[in-house]
């Protein structure tokens, strides 16, 4: 990680010194005539408020002072017993011994001050004589003690908090020595991108694999976060690379450094981070994961000081001003982002005890609950400022789709405690199986977009976690309805597998059509690329537990293939731009989801199922496992929401 720009003790940012440009020679540093002119400036000040200072000092032989607990410093003790009195915090002295005294005192003063400003000028005399780099060097030292310091404040002990029964974090090995190859090959994929991460581009947020150099995106700002470390975290483990996790660990512990002045997505910072650190800390007891989430989530805070309380879309990490996604729907949040934070949230305040992030995601739900919802659906905007609804776009992929996994999961989270979540994700999937699941002339069920009153018959690759939602949430649906939503499931994955097998690579597009006689087919050539995506494998995962077909885990295996033959490179794995071209170009970016959540999701597909079980687990958005909060551990009993 690069240092960032020099933190001085104001706590402004400066850009780097510059002592006189290049032309320096190595053994000594000639200043520029305006840099000796602003340092004389500068020192002459110093001199003036120093003797301003001590021609202005009272004159203690002829005026009575407070007492500012000073003393030692001003004046010596006075013993009060021996001709002084203490009067209600003022120091009255006898006239004659003690005038004398004082007069002594102000010409020790005096000289004090003479030698202090000598000394000054000799230190800046001998500055003016130190090469550019001794000073940077020197102001570096300054700033690293500053930043030390600000750590050390951050880093309050948390208190100690019951953890919720851990099951499942190192099992998982198949009998079967077939699907055993199958999950091997998986880890040495994931032993491939993060050994070239590790090489060519350790500290950035994601990687360049073709061009072998760090990567990074606006929704990271402009810091290398180490994004990619932080995501692949949780797999290393349960995949039994601990060296690698080990190494991730020391970073996170020796750079992760959330005081920097960049602005980043609340979302996506949230479900990569603090979900990531989350899991990272459940799984390996490692408190330095805990207490870098908290610092984190301290930084995010400031993006909820709108009118309603609905959070930005982004949010400066130094100054904490939040500001929204200038292309979306005239200033207004997104359903999918601030719809996206329970879980983590829950678990913030459940390891510290501070009810402050809670309250936070539960007053967005309370908000939501009392909108009006045409035809009832969530559209995916809303004004943070206004507290209504921007156009009436509805989507369960991109821009809306998390939103309602939240509301299912809260429930699952909370071991089934919180039925208000699940009330509102059975009325959710309710209207939109009513107006947004058609099934193609074709036979193939699929998820349309509503836009102004009218269904647009296309599905996103985004859209495809579906099917593994409506089999997750299956136990616990009204009226009995488990077999139906299990059915649902089950047809989605076959779509979205379609999707997959209609291409010449045999991976799925962007987003699909089912128009006239085009089905599960991408049209636009801007709809026609593959950026390393888990949802398809995620639903086939879902669909594997709950039903144990083999054809899932074929369908997996293929996806596996087809990866690790078109998209694998010999600097990592790459995204394409056309999967249904032979020759396809690359897209040159290793994502950091690809470690969080697809080779996590094909990884635990071949194995069994007592590796991160459904019953004590809940995967965040980003594939972040977090543990079910059983009534018994919660320290949110309080909560009407967890009684």
């Amino acid at each position: 990680m690069t240092a960032p720009a020099l933190l001085p003790l104001s706590g402004r940012r400066l850009p780097p010194l510059n002592l006189g440009g290049s032309a320096f020679p190595h053994h000594r540093a000639t200043l520029r005539l305006s840099e000796k002119f602003i340092l004389l400036l500068i020192l002459s000040a110093f001199i003036t408020l120093c003797f301003g200072a001590f021609f202005f000092l009272p004159d203690s032989s002829k005026h009575k002072r407070f007492d500012l607990g000073l003393e030692d410093v001003l004046i010596p003790h006075v013993d009060t017993s021996k001709g002084g009195k203490d009067l209600g915090g003022f120091l009255i002295h006898g006239q004659g011994h003690d005038e004398h005294r004082h007069r002594e005192e102000e010409e020790r003063l005096r000289n004090k001050i003479r030698a202090d400003h000598e000394k000054a000028l000799e230190e800046a005399k001998e500055k003016l004589k130190k090469s550019r780099d001794e000073i940077q060097a020197e102001i570096q030292t300054e700033k690293n003690k500053v930043v030390q310091e600000l750590k050390k404040k951050d880093s309050k002990p948390l208190p100690l908090v019951p953890l919720p029964n851990l099951i499942g974090i190192n099992s998982g090995e198949p009998a079967d020595p077939d699907i055993r190859e199958k999950r091997k090959k998986i880890k040495e994929m994931m032993k491939h991108a993060w050994d070239n991460y590790r090489q060519y581009g350790w500290g950035h947020n994601e990687l360049k694999p073709i061009a072998r150099k760090g990567h990074s995106t606006n929704i990271f700002g402009n810091s290398q976060m180490g994004a990619t470390i932080v995501d692949a975290l949780d797999t290393l483990y349960i995949m039994g690379l601990h060296d690698e996790f080990r190494e991730g660990q020391e970073w996170i512990d020796k750079n992760l450094d959330f005081s920097v002045n960049s602005e980043v997505s609340v979302f996506e910072v949230n479900i990569r981070f603090i979900g990531g650190l989350l899991a990272a800390y459940y799984l390996s007891g490692q408190e330095v994961f805990k207490n870098k989430a908290v610092q984190l989530a301290g930084k995010l805070l400031p993006a909820f000081n709108t009118p309603t309380g609905i959070p930005w879309a982004m949010v400066n990490l130094k100054s904490g001003v939040g500001r929204n996604w200038g292309w979306a729907s005239a200033g207004s949040s997104i359903l999918a982002e601030f719809g996206t934070l329970h879980m983590e949230f829950v678990h913030l305040s459940y390891l510290t005890g501070d009810p402050v992030y809670y309250n936070k995601v539960m007053h967005i739900r309370k908000l939501l609950q009392k909108m009006d919802r045409p035809n009832g659906l969530y559209p995916n905007y809303l004004n943070p400022r206004t507290g209504r609804w921007g156009q009436h776009h509805t989507s369960v992929g991109g821009l809306g789709d998390s939103f309602y996994e939240y509301l299912l999961k809260a429930w699952l989270m909370s071991d089934k405690m919180d039925t208000e979540a699940r009330k509102m994700y059975d009325d959710a999937i309710e209207a939109i199986e009513k107006h947004l699941i058609r099934k193609s002339n074709g036979g193939l069920t699929f998820i349309g977009e509503w836009k102004n009153g009218h269904l647009e018959r296309k599905m996103g690759h985004l859209t495809c976690f579906a099917g593994g939602m409506f089999a997750l949430g299956a136990d616990g649906s009204r009226d009995d309805k488990a077999g139906h939503y299990l059915q649902l499931g089950a047809e989605i994955a076959h779509t979205c597998h379609e999707s997959y097998d209609r291409t010449t690579l045999k991976l799925g597009p962007e987003a699909f059509k089912f128009d006239g006689g085009v089905e599960a087919v991408a049209v636009r050539q801007n709809e026609k690329y593959y950026i390393l995506r888990p949802e398809v494998i995620e639903t086939y995962w879902y669909m594997w537990r709950f039903t144990h077909d083999p054809k899932y885990r074929q369908w997996g295996w293929e996806a596996a293939q087809a990866i690790d033959k078109y998209c694998r490179v010999n600097g990592g794995f790459s995204g394409v731009k056309d999967v249904y071209s032979s020759s396809p170009t690359y897209d040159d970016v290793q994502q950091s989801f690809f470690l969080a959540e697809t080779l996590k999701y094909l990884y635990l597909l071949f194995s069994n199922d007592d590796l991160l079980p459904l019953d004590n687990w809940v995967f965040n958005t980003e594939a972040h496992p977090l543990p079910v909060l059983h009534l018994a551990n919660t320290t949110l009993s309080g909560n009407p929401a967890y009684r």
